[in-house]
């Protein structure tokens, strides 16, 4: 009896009102960025455009660079200002990208757009990554980012398989729908909560020295505002200093941080490109194969997170990794619809393995009092990963072939493995 009330207990922290507004909206969001990403602009930018496939490696990067550079600052944002004013911001940013597509056709514009989707969505992992580990606790953070994964994955995953239906010679009404999505995520925004005890914008900006003297108010604004300036600063880098001070991890945890990142970057600018020039399927075996390796993953993670939070994510981690590895190096030696549908349901079967028990470790050593700053300086590091696996596989495709991005990333989990290894042997909470 007391374990299902303990059971119970954990499924209403982890499906309370807030995170269920946080899991819409990433939803959302991802299904636009996926049908962007994934299904309309490479198609677009190589049949239309003639562009070749390291220039669309570099605009998707230029996508991951405007979400990378900001991750880190929003975590630090979201622990003053509270989560609305964040994340409505960038909905609002990611809202005008898709609206700037519709309207223009330059490859200079697309560019630009795809800039402002990376800036619009930085704002979405920090925000709810965050805020979900927070209202979950510790004793749920397979749980929950098994759940949040499943709602990044059903939005990227369905997203491209969806809109294939609507993409047409002009792409409008496919943009239409991706319109009308980003413009349901902004309302949805607009209820988040704001940061306790007022917060805000306002927070962020407002100076208040409880030690002024009034007599001070004669001073002229200029030098007012440079010590208001000078304040943000040092209060920055005391912060800055408070999280490097808390975080005591083995310094293997960075790049496999980098690598994790890195190997799903590498595939991003390829699959559909792979699917339809090398293996020449339709746009529905296309969508069977998004589908199958979607639908398994989604199916696995919440099992697989209970788990972890169970028995640890140690040997959840080993398998995902080698199961992965080996699905992607041999992907595309693999002849026939049968084998490479297998190969596509390992594939989802790793993932679903790695994303909870992953996600769990890094969640394991993030300090609860600097959660926000935090999370947005290893989701940037995470970050770096998908800013340069599509610029490294466009130039392998180039010149290679497009199976070289395949073998890359399956290389980069081997890598992977190896040193999470030494990170488990130093502590097996990654903790030195």
């Amino acid at each position: 009896m007391n374990g299902v009330k303990a059971f119970w207990g954990k499924q209403k922290k982890v499906f309370t009102p807030f995170v269920m507004q946080l899991l819409v909206i990433m939803f959302l969001v991802e299904f636009v960025k996926g049908a962007v990403l994934i299904s309309i602009l490479p198609v677009y930018m190589q049949s239309a455009l003639g562009i070749s496939a390291f220039i669309i490696g570099w605009t998707m990067a230029v996508q991951y660079i405007g979400d990378n550079a900001f991750r880190g600052p929003i975590g630090w944002i979201i622990d003053k200002a509270g989560y609305r004013p964040v994340m409505l911001t960038g909905v609002i940013i990611t809202f005008l990208s898709v609206l700037i597509l519709i309207l223009f056709s330059h490859y200079s514009w697309i560019i630009f757009a795809c800039a402002l989707l990376g800036i619009g969505t930085s704002p979405l992992w920090p925000c709810v990554i965050t805020g979900a580990t927070e209202e979950g606790g510790h004793e749920t953070n397979g749980t929950m980012m098994s759940v949040i994964y499943m709602s990044w994955l059903s939005g990227v995953g369905m997203g491209p398989v969806v809109i294939n239906f609507f993409v047409t010679d002009t792409y409008t009404t496919a943009f239409r729908i991706l319109l009308v999505l980003m413009g349901l995520s902004v309302v949805v925004a607009m209820f988040l909560p704001g940061q306790k005890g007022g917060g805000g914008w306002s927070a962020m900006f407002h100076y208040r020295n409880p030690n002024a003297d009034p007599s001070r108010q004669h001073i002229p604004r200029l030098l007012r505002l440079k010590e208001w300036m000078a304040d943000r600063a040092d209060r920055s880098r005391r912060y800055i200093a408070e999280v490097k001070a808390s975080l005591n991890v083995n310094w293997v945890f960075y790049p496999a941080m980098f690598a994790q990142t890195f190997a799903l970057g590498l595939l991003i600018p390829v699959l559909t490109i792979y699917a339809r020039s090398v293996l020449m399927l339709t746009p529905q075996q296309y969508s069977l194969f998004l589908i199958t390796g979607g639908a398994i993953t989604v199916l696995f993670l919440i099992p697989v997170g209970k788990l972890v939070d169970r028995y640890g994510a140690s040997w959840f981690v080993h398998a995902g990794l080698i199961i992965s590895a080996v699905s992607l190096l041999v992907f595309t030696y693999v002849e026939g619809m049968a084998l490479l549908l297998i190969m596509v349901g390992l594939l989802g079967i790793g993932y679903a393995l790695l994303i909870p028990s992953w996600n769990a470790l890094i969640a394991s050593v993030i300090p609860k009092e600097k959660r926000g700053a935090v999370w947005g300086f290893f989701l940037t590091i995470e970050g770096s990963g998908t800013v340069m696996g599509p610029i490294v596989s466009g130039l392998l495709s180039d010149k290679i072939g497009y199976h070289a991005p395949f073998i890359a990333s399956g290389l980069v989990l081997v890598v992977l493995y190896v040193l999470q290894l030494f990170i488990s042997i130093d502590r097996k909470v990654m903790v030195r």
